[in-house]
Formats: structure tokens, C-alpha cells, sequence
């Protein structure tokens, strides 16, 4: 029985993309605070305590699941966008960063996925969205995203966003591969993940690539990032506060004028 809300939906743009959702009357669909772009007029939003799935345990278990996301620094709250008024309307949520948007039919994924927790855009309203918790001691000490991910369970359409180009990639039964953490961006709950050293002092010390792998299983399906919004922001943060280097010892400082840094 599909018990999320069935939305039709559009993925516009390249490199900065936006989602735009077609919503039957009474129908809806949740966002991450910050996501809105636009909407049509008949369209009612609304700030809600959690995720808008019906979860169980009452208040307690809503208050449960609102205080682990509390912990990696999401939002108690999410914003419900109901189409109340007749015929289809249309809402629209915006990327953060450039990269891609992916859309998630839970249904055709088993439905449950995991990934990266600020991955998540928007979903059908009755998605939950809640933390996932890794277990294993190297997971969750080493993990680079963190011991915390983000679970969407349900059978409706969810959408996330990564950075740069993202792909995806069918893990076979058995089959293994090593990932940057940075880069793991979402996969389906029948591959194992796991954390391994990279090993060597040379490796270490001066690989520049991180001190862990992470690790991951088949079979199934897994979403994989070119650009993590940390590799991002730490380039950015070196360029603007460290000293330029220059552009080859032949052009030294006129390099830097060529490309409108000279000062």
C-alpha cells in the first residue's frame, strides 16, 4: 500500500539545479528550512515539528527522533508546502551549492537509503527522515561525514543534493569498494559500510587524501559525489586567507595579474 503522498516533480539546470514539484490538490510535500524557491499561489505553508511521517510512539517518539537531529545540527522543524487550492500547483526547491539534485523513489530502492545528513532537499509528505546511527567503532569514530547519517525510510520520492558531478554505481553480492568519506553521498540498506586505515607513514603523513577509507559492500546501489562541500569550502578558506602562490617561477607576481589579482 503506498502510504506516502504520490508527487510528480522535474529536475531544471546544470551545475546550480532546482526540483520543481507538481502537487495535486491536497497533496504535500517537506523541505529542509531554506530550500524554498518559489511557489503558486493556492499553495499553504507550513512549519511542522519533525518530518510530517506518521511515526510511532506518540509524542515521545517524535520528541525522540527531533532530539537526534538535534545533535548533528539539523532542525527541530521542517516546512510542509500543501496544495490547498484546485487544479495542480507547483513549488520549487533550489540546491545549496553547485552539484547535482538526485531523485529517490523509495519504493523502487527497498525502501529505505542512507546518506551523508546534509544531503537531504525535500520529499513526498509521509518520507520519514531520521538519523542513522553506525554502530561499528571505527565507523563511527572515523567516519569523515561523521558517526551519524541520515535514514529516509518510506515509499514516495525524496530528493537529495551533492556536490560537483554525482554518479551511481551498482555494487554486485560481495563486491568491494573504497570510497573517500567526503565522497559517499547516499546507498541502499543492503551494502555494508565501513571505515578502513589507509595505512604506511608515507600514506599518513603526506598522501593528502584523508587517514580512512571507507569501505563499502554489495550488493546494491550506492550515490557517489566529485566535489564535497568540505573539499569546497576548504580550498576557498585557503585561497582567500593564505598567501597566493605564485603562477611559475617565470611569471611569478605577473601571473597574478593576468588573472585580476594584482594589487
Amino acid at each position: 500500500m503506498i502510504n506516502n503522498h504520490e508527487i510528480d516533480y522535474r529536475i531544471i539546470g546544470e551545475e546550480m539545479q532546482y526540483v520543481r514539484i507538481e502537487l495535486d490538490p491536497q497533496e504535500t510535500v517537506v523541505a529542509e528550512p531554506g530550500a524554498f524557491m518559489m511557489m503558486d499561489d493556492g499553495i499553504q505553508m507550513e512549519t511542522i515539528f519533525g518530518d510530517g511521517s506518521q511515526q510511532t510512539g506518540g509524542i515521545f517518539g517524535k520528541l525522540m527522533s527531533a532530539g537526534k537531529r538535534l545533535l548533528v545540527g539539523e532542525s527541530l522543524f521542517m516546512t510542509a508546502f500543501t496544495n490547498m487550492g484546485y487544479g495542480k500547483k507547483r513549488v520549487s526547491f533550489a540546491s545549496p551549492y553547485p552539484g547535482k539534485i538526485i531523485a529517490l523513489d523509495l519504493l523502487q530502492l527497498g525502501g529505505k537509503i542512507i546518506c551523508q545528513k546534509d544531503a537531504f532537499l525535500c520529499a513526498a509528505k509521509g518520507v520519514s527522515v531520521s538519523i542513522e546511527f553506525q554502530r561499528r567503532l571505527g565507523t563511527g569514530l572515523f567516519g569523515g561525514e561523521g558517526f551519524i547519517m541520515e535514514k529516509l525510510e518510506g515509499d514516495g520520492m525524496a530528493f537529495v543534493h551533492a556536490g560537483g558531478h554525482v554518479f551511481e554505481k551498482e555494487l554486485q553480492p560481495g563486491e568491494l569498494l573504497k570510497i573517500d568519506t567526503g565522497c559517499l553521498v547516499a546507498f541502499t540498506q543492503g551494502v555494508s559500510y565501513d571505515i578502513q586505515f589507509v595505512g604506511g607513514i608515507k600514506n599518513t603523513l603526506f598522501g593528502g587524501e584523508g587517514v580512512f577509507f571507507a569501505t563499502l559492500r554489495g550488493p546494491g546501489k550506492i550515490w557517489i559525489q566529485t566535489l564535497p562541500i568540505s573539499r569546497l569550502a576548504s580550498r576557498i578558506l585557503s585561497f582567500g586567507t593564505g598567501a597566493r602562490r605564485e603562477e611559475g617561477s617565470i611569471l611569478g607576481g605577473l601571473g597574478n595579474l593576468l588573472d585580476g589579482d594584482g594589487r
